[in-house]
C-alpha cells in the first residue's frame, strides 16, 4: 500500500508541475515528451486524475484522525 501511496503522490506531483508550466508559460510538459494528443498522454492524465481521487482517502483519514495517525494508518482512541 505505501508503494501505490508514493507512486500516486508522485503522478500528482508531476501534475502539478505540469499544471504550473501550462499556466506560467503556456507549455504542456507531457504533450511535449509524448505528443500532443497520443495515446500515452492521455494515459499520463488519466493516471494522474486517478491518483488525486485515490488520494482522497488517506486525505480524508488524515483530516478525520490527525495526520500522524493517518500516515501510520491506525486510530488512536482515547
Amino acid at each position: 500500500m505505501k508503494s501505490l501511496n508514493i507512486l500516486t503522490l508522485l503522478l500528482i506531483i508531476v501534475g502539478g508541475v505540469n499544471w504550473g508550466l501550462v499556466g506560467a508559460f503556456e507549455f504542456d510538459l507531457v504533450a511535449a515528451l509524448f505528443g500532443r494528443g497520443s495515446g500515452l498522454t492521455r494515459l499520463v492524465y488519466i493516471l494522474v486524475g486517478l491518483s488525486a481521487l485515490y488520494q482522497l482517502i488517506p486525505f480524508s483519514r488524515a483530516l478525520s484522525v490527525g495526520e500522524v495517525s493517518a500516515e501510520a494508518n491506525t486510530v488512536h482512541r482515547y
